[in-house]
């Protein structure tokens, strides 16, 4: 429960990496198709049996619908909560404004508003009671409520928060990892063979920025495209660009952010019909995937002191799921 008093309240603003953007009214779409550059690197291997198809699927989220929350401030659109996300836009004029969507009684997750903005949340919470509430920036780091509300829903897409864009994996059908993607997916005979494939793309061409974790702010959002070009990033920009890519190729992806060590990082688990949530270990048997770290992959020379580290999953500890 969230205590309120005289309507104010004063947020934690360290616990996580808040959002700034993802579905736009003001957005920019652009359109790609390149061949590989120079230097880059594809692990493919030999398909047996059927082949799979490759053509790329992304689901698009609606801002249609009459069942909306809100006031003259915020609007919260539900009516399509039963794909898994709901779409929140700011409208008043505080610099800064914050949504906090607490499911099921379970963790509460914090949002940054942008003034006109719809941004996706995923309800990954599943099924349930959703507790809403909306705050506005009032003086520094105070903020006061102005809309709170809670809804009931039940999710018929079950894989729908974990395929769609958000405000943590964003990607439309113009963004060029999704045609990396189906590059990278032809010819392959199952979901783990794409897996496997993008993992090991991902993890021989893009190498870990450590000027920039050095000095990464709160509220960093990554450009999975613009990842892909300078082929540099932090943990957060590999999940994400990797999350982006499965999605595209039907390949439900959970972006989770936590603990590894002492460390705060991010991660993505994956499901395939044949497996089920794969998690608690890196390594590609040929079999099994499970908690897909491509950061720690790419630059860990070590084998061995990889799998030391993941060993049981028992060093990784999820807070918050996308």
């Amino acid at each position: 429960m969230m205590k309120k008093e005289n309507n104010l309240i004063i947020l934690n603003m360290g616990i996580m990496l808040l959002l700034l953007l993802s579905l736009s009214s003001c957005g920019k779409s652009q359109g790609y198709s390149r061949a590989l550059r120079e230097g880059e690197t594809i692990i493919t291997s030999e398909s047996e049996g059927g082949v799979r198809d490759n053509t790329p699927v992304v689901l698009t989220p609606s801002l249609e619908g009459d069942d909306i929350l809100g006031n003259e401030k915020v609007s919260i659109n539900i009516s399509n909560a039963s794909e898994g996300y709901i779409v929140v836009c700011y409208l008043g004029d505080s610099s800064m404004a914050k949504l906090q969507l607490t499911g099921n009684g379970q963790v509460t997750y914090t949002y940054d508003l942008l003034k006109d903005n719809y941004e996706v949340i995923p309800l990954t919470a599943g099924s349930g009671s959703y507790i809403t509430t909306v705050y506005e920036n009032i003086d520094s780091n105070q903020y006061a409520t102005i809309f709170a509300s809670d809804f009931e829903t039940e999710i018929t897409n079950t894989f729908g928060p974990f395929l769609y864009p958000n405000m943590y994996v964003n990607f439309n059908r113009d963004s060029e990892v999704v045609s990396v993607a189906e590059m990278l997916a032809k010819g392959s005979a199952s979901d783990l063979e794409v897996v496997s494939r993008i993992y090991e793309y991902v993890i021989s061409n893009i190498s870990y920025d450590h000027e920039k974790a050095a000095t990464v702010e709160s509220g960093y959002i990554p450009d999975v495209d613009e990842i892909l070009e300078i082929r540099k990033g932090i943990c957060f920009d590999y999940a994400a660009m990797m999350a982006a890519m499965l999605r595209s190729q039907r390949i439900p992806s959970r972006l989770e952010l936590g603990y590894a060590g002492d460390a705060y990082h991010a991660w993505i688990s994956i499901y395939t019909p044949d497996t089920g949530w794969l998690e608690g270990m890196i390594v590609f048997d040929g079999t099994t995937w499970s908690l897909v770290d491509p950061t720690f992959a790419a630059n860990m020379d070590n084998s061995e002191e990889l799998s030391d580290f993941i060993g049981s999953g028992d060093n990784y500890f999820t807070k918050y799921v996308y």
